[in-house]
């Protein structure tokens, strides 16, 4: 991925801090979940998104035991192994072992990253051993 191209990741990540959490939105500075963060940046940086969102609830990977948001960003993104992460890759987390990974942030230096996080507004936070422990995939915007 170019570095122009990361850089402009970044800045629009950045630019989403503050955008309150709500479930399926992704509206900078009106609402946001931690995939309508990624859509956004997604909008922002590269143009319409690659498909139509589909309906999810809150417990939606808790009821479908599937890999739904790895295999949605396979199809559009390059994977990355997770030893190579770099600034502007989007970061999967599974909340607990042997759960679907279901939660979304883009990291913005090598220990910090942006996410939505339910009950919060998006934040910059630092990619502490908790987030490292459940870290699950990464996948890099197109743009190689």
């Amino acid at each position: 991925m170019s570095a122009e191209l990361r850089e402009r990741i970044l800045v629009e990540a950045r630019d989403w801090i503050g955008t309150p959490y709500l479930h399926r939105a992704s509206l900078k500075g009106e609402g946001a979940d931690c995939l309508g963060l990624v859509r956004g940046i997604w909008r922002a940086v590269l143009g319409s998104e690659p498909q139509a969102l589909p309906p999810y609830a809150p417990d939606w990977a808790e009821a479908t035991h599937e890999e739904q948001m790895a295999e949605a960003a396979r199809r559009h993104m390059r994977t990355v192994p997770l030893g190579e992460i770099e600034p502007g890759d989007v970061l999967l987390f599974r909340w607990r072992e042997g759960f679907p990974a279901k939660h979304a942030a883009v990291l913005v230096t090598r220990d910090r990253m942006v996410h939505a996080h339910d009950g919060a507004a998006v934040a910059e936070v630092f990619l502490a051993p908790w987030w490292r422990r459940r870290l699950a995939f990464a996948f890099a915007f197109p743009g190689a």
